[in-house]
């Protein structure tokens, strides 16, 4: 299918998005009648003589989240898909399992075991999604033959097996994994080989992707990441090694600190030999140390940087641009481990106006509405297409072709209007966890925002104080419980803890303000003496570092992992207290 025929296919299907959603989800039930999960509910789901509509099935199947699915994904992953000899229906979905994706595990550090069964329908619904994205990205920029390289920041990570014999990856890592000719031919754009894809240390691949990068550097036409955070963490990666990776390109050889064989000799082959003349003409560049559009400095015909910028990584934007230079940043879609869920038809343009096109084929939408209320959610009861109201927020609620059914996604987004008679979605932030929960990813976020600024004018002490990384998290052990956010400076060396411990008063002042800006539901119940005053811990540089290593230990990709906003693991936190340089405590 040529890319005008594929988008006006996604043109169409907005237009009946009411019709093509009650035909997505008959298709769902059609073809998944009898599944265990299903019968619990719909016990007469099994006789395809007998309809079940939209009503029907929203009435009597409960709304769910992961921890319902739990016991039943770990059977799967044992190796058991069906219920039981007296029941001998499949659990969760009648198509053949084939492996697991792992989740983020943005918050806990462990991440969710997604299952993703060989689904017909769920791969011709995903397939327009996919295809339907790349479509877009070639009608802004057209592929150009002579400049067709993509620096792309990409991990196959480390696949783990379960019990029952079924691999487990992050989704974006089953192409790189695959056999197919078609996967295959992924990688004869890359700069980087596939060795440094498959290898097992992120710090070393990060730094072999970038020295891949230089020696391609006139050939580089887009630079990729999954996400903004790990963009960002190459560039950091850049400033610090940049000598090293000059030297390197030098001798045409890899330094010592390097020790995969495989990924050595993939980049040494790429390197091609001694580069004396590029490795000079980049260390005139570095020697200046001035890193704002060093992208464009060094890559001179690469047209796009793209990566995802909403949500929690809303925050690397503006220092993504000041990498970038003139180079434009284009935004990602809106795709989940669990299913597409909306495409992003203009994506150039910056987080904020970022609006994305709900496919009603990918899956069965819900929406259950979300407000600053007492528990933030406003009510249990879902709203279809027709329900929905501009300006208003929801939690998606999806129905999948691949076992989930009125599955909580944990994303809270705005219905910014419509297009055609689609929801255009804006992505706020992921939904809170409890009621107990006193600050929102989105409270943190905004408020951290507002105090970047305090600081930069109000304590410049002739240096600019940039935030690397921030998170939160609840101490329900202090009387009463106290909200504690932990503050990640850049090159927080002795020099800048002694400036920040002289202006103490001043840096207090900052964190009140700070404290101030944290939301409805923290500013009633500080009001009310129900928490405690803001604890903002500074910590030793590297302690976010510490956070990501960890969460690969415990099974997170790193292609997958996003630094959490809101830590749930009192282990993780133990973690991060240890790291800390300067404790403030608001008055």
């Amino acid at each position: 299918m040529t890319d005008d025929a594929l988008l006006e296919q996604i043109e169409e299907s907005t237009k009946a998005f009411s019709r093509h959603q009650a035909e997505t989800l008959r298709s769902i039930l059609q073809h998944q009648r009898g599944v265990h999960y299903l019968q619990r509910y719909l016990p007469d789901i099994g006789d395809r003589d007998i309809p079940i509509d939209a009503a029907t099935f929203r009435r009597s199947v409960p709304l769910s989240c992961y921890d319902d699915y739990a016991d039943y994904i770990n059977q799967l992953a044992d190796g058991h898909n069906y219920s039981d000899d007296q029941d001998p229906h499949h659990i969760l979905s009648v198509d053949p399992l084939v492996c697991f994706f792992y989740s983020s595990g943005t918050s806990s550090m462990k991440p969710k075991l997604i299952p993703y069964f060989d689904s017909a329908l769920s791969k011709a619904a995903s397939q327009i999604a996919h295809q339907g994205s790349a479509a877009v990205l070639r009608r802004f920029f057209p592929p150009r033959p002579e400049v067709y390289k993509r620096l792309a920041f990409i991990y196959a990570d480390n696949i783990t097996t379960t019990k029952g014999g079924f691999k487990v990856m992050a989704a974006s890592s089953f192409p790189l994994h695959s056999s197919s000719n078609a996967n295959r031919s992924l990688f004869t754009s890359l700069a980087s080989p596939l060795g440094v894809i498959l290898g097992s240390n992120v710090e070393h691949q990060v730094y072999c992707h970038l020295l891949c990068g230089l020696r391609n550097s006139d050939s580089v036409d887009a630079i990729h990441a999954p996400y903004a955070l790990g963009l960002i963490k190459a560039l950091r990666v850049l400033e610090s090694k940049w000598e090293q990776l000059c030297v390197d390109l030098e001798k045409g050889f890899l330094c010592a600190e390097i020790k995969d064989v495989q990924m050595r000799d993939s980049v040494v082959e790429v390197l091609g030999g001694p580069q004396s003349d590029m490795s000079n003409r980049f260390r005139l560049i570095f020697e200046k140390k001035d890193w704002s559009g060093i992208l464009q400095k060094i890559f001179p015909n690469v047209r796009y940087i793209r990566c995802v910028t909403t949500g929690s990584m809303k925050q690397y934007y503006s220092k993504l641009n000041y990498y970038a230079g003139e180079v434009p940043l284009v935004g990602g879609d809106y795709f989940s481990s669990e299913c597409c869920v909306a495409i992003n038809l203009d994506i150039k343009q910056p987080p904020d106006q970022t609006r994305f096109v709900m496919l009603p084929t990918a899956a069965f939408f819900e929406f259950l509405p979300f407000g600053s209320t007492e528990n933030n959610v406003v009510g249990e009861e879902t709203v279809d297409i027709s329900g929905v109201e501009v300006g208003k927020m929801y939690e998606v609620v999806v129905t999948t072709y691949r076992g989930f059914y009125r599955y909580r996604l944990g994303d809270i987004v705005r219905v910014a209007g419509f297009y055609n008679s689609s929801p255009l979605l804006e992505f706020v932030m992921l939904a809170p966890k409890t009621s107990y929960e006193i600050v929102t990813e989105g409270d943190l976020m905004a408020a951290m925002e507002t105090f970047q600024l305090l600081l930069r004018n109000t304590m410049s002490m002739g240096m600019a104080i940039e935030i690397m990384e921030f998170t939160s998290s609840i101490d329900f052990g202090s009387t009463p419980k106290r909200l504690k956010i932990f503050i990640e400076l850049k090159d927080c060396d002795t020099s800048l803890q002694n400036k920040l411990q002289e202006s103490i008063v001043l840096l207090r002042e900052c964190c009140s303000a700070l404290e101030d800006g944290l939301g409805s539901i923290y500013k009633v119940q500080r009001n009310k003496s129900d928490i405690s005053p803001l604890s903002v811990s500074i910590l030793k540089c590297g302690s976010f570092d510490r956070l990501l290593k960890l969460a690969i230990e415990n099974g997170t990709p790193a292609s997958q992992y996003k630094a959490p906003k809101i830590i749930r693991n009192p282990s993780i936190v133990d973690v991060l207290e240890e790291c800390v340089i300067l404790k403030i405590t608001v008055d």
